[in-house]
């Protein structure tokens, strides 16, 4: 399974379509372990682009603080799981809590 957790200064990036990068996280979900992290640069943000693009690179989960509605629903259409309103800072820590079942949600901080 691969995870899409947006970056922008090292952390998890306040807003999902204006991050720098994107962790691409790897897990082997039996063991509940990270095999592989890498970051690529974001290719930019233009609406609608973002859920396609990140299907094409094998994400089936995405990890964000916050994000739009109508993204969400291209994640949707995508067969893209998201989770938002994450508190957690780590994007390879946020991985591991969700795989542990801790992860930490609170209010999705996009207002679009």
């Amino acid at each position: 399974m691969r995870y899409a957790v947006p970056v922008s200064g090292g952390i998890v990036s306040q807003h999902f379509g204006h991050c720098e990068q994107f962790a691409l996280i790897d897990v082997d979900e039996g063991k509940k372990q990270i095999t592989n992290v890498k970051l690529v640069n974001s290719p930019g943000h233009e609406p609608g682009f973002l859920p396609q693009w990140l299907a094409e690179q094998g994400v089936s989960m995405v990890i964000s603080s916050g994000m739009g509605s109508r993204a969400q629903g291209l994640f949707t259409q995508n067969n893209i799981n998201v989770i938002i309103g994450i508190m957690e800072s780590d994007p390879e820590k946020a991985v591991i809590s969700h795989l542990q079942g801790t992860l930490s949600a609170g209010e999705n901080i996009c207002d679009h």
